[in-house]
């Protein structure tokens, strides 16, 4: 394969953008949901509207030869990484506020830069490292450790979800970056809602009538294992437009980190930062707290230094390259 084919880092970004964006719509319209349906039948609803979308856009990359795959078991583990990742987050979103819940997720670009490094043995220099140092300041700052149960108004146990979430989601990426090699965008998004789909009727079967949920339980509990309901008229079009935001999501993520480097992609996930802050305020009205606001700024600066240093080295390599005459 072409290496300029699979290093693109300018259309790696946008897709990267318009993920995130479709991200930010996703947490925000789960959040809605979570307290009247379970978060299974959510993620069930999702996956099978998404890959009714995904299927359309496998058409367009090569139809449906592109989906077979000698790498099964490596997708299979990918596939169950993502599971992870959003199960962990969607509960968090149950109890948290959404900027709280996304500031505390967004350890998962840190995580990508420093594991790129032993997993991909991608060069990510000292500078860089200090920046992701900043970053990880910026997180610890938004977990506020110094603060009490009541202060944080959620267990210490919630708090951890979307860090697991953001370590799963981390190495998902990772997975991405060498699957995609061999395997087009559309056929890896296509995957990744066919598990989804597996465990969301594993959970129904097992769960679905609601025999284990209680009323005394903690939101997110109640949100794993309530039962199972038909949608209300007013919710069709908030579980479609789920559906939809599942195959872009899934597609323009794929994208991204299978055609660039994950050190130079990951940062510019940080723009779903501000995007939870501006959904929470304006759905839900809640605003974060000061030290949420200090965390986002560290982050941010690190991510956008991460990557104007990474654009540097690269301008400088291009200048010490030889040109080739002959």
């Amino acid at each position: 394969m072409n290496a300029n084919a699979q290093n693109q880092p300018g259309i790696a970004i946008a897709f990267v953008f318009a993920g995130v964006f479709a991200i930010s719509i996703n947490d925000m319209l789960i959040k809605q949901l979570s307290g009247g349906y379970p978060l299974h039948e959510i993620v069930f609803a999702r996956a099978f509207i998404g890959i009714l979308f995904g299927l359309g856009l496998v058409q367009l990359e090569g139809g449906w030869r592109i989906l077979k795959t000698s790498q099964w078991h490596w997708h299979l583990l990918r596939g169950i990484l993502v599971v992870i990742a959003n199960m962990t987050f969607f509960l968090a979103l149950a109890a948290l506020p959404l900027a709280d819940a996304t500031a505390l997720f967004f350890v998962a670009p840190l995580f990508i830069t420093l594991l790129s490094i032993p997993i991909l043995g991608e060069k990510v220099g000292a500078m860089r490292l200090g920046a992701v140092a900043i970053g990880f300041l910026g997180v610890v700052i938004m977990q506020r450790p110094w603060a009490d149960v009541q202060t944080l108004q959620a267990s210490r146990l919630v708090l951890l979800l979307p860090v697991v979430a953001a370590l799963t989601y981390a190495l998902n990426q990772l997975m991405t970056r060498k699957l995609g090699v061999n395997s087009k965008a559309s056929a890896l998004a296509i995957y990744i809602q066919g598990t989804f789909l597996v465990v969301s009727i594993g959970f129904f079967l097992i769960a679905g009538d609601g025999r284990f949920a209680s009323a005394d339980s903690a939101p997110s509990m109640q949100f794993l294992l309530r039962a199972w309901v038909l949608p209300a008229q007013e919710d069709v079009w908030v579980f479609l437009g789920l559906g939809l935001n599942a195959a872009v999501i899934g597609y323009c993520l794929s994208q991204a980190y299978r055609i660039a480097d994950v050190a130079t992609v990951a940062p510019f996930e940080y723009i779903g930062l501000p995007l939870a802050v501006f959904w929470g305020l304006l759905i839900f009205g809640d605003l974060p707290v000061w030290e949420v606001w200090v965390g986002i700024a560290l982050i941010i600066g690190s991510g956008l230094f991460v990557f104007l240093r990474e654009r540097q080295k690269a301008r400088n390599l291009l200048k010490t390259r030889p040109i080739r005459t002959g």
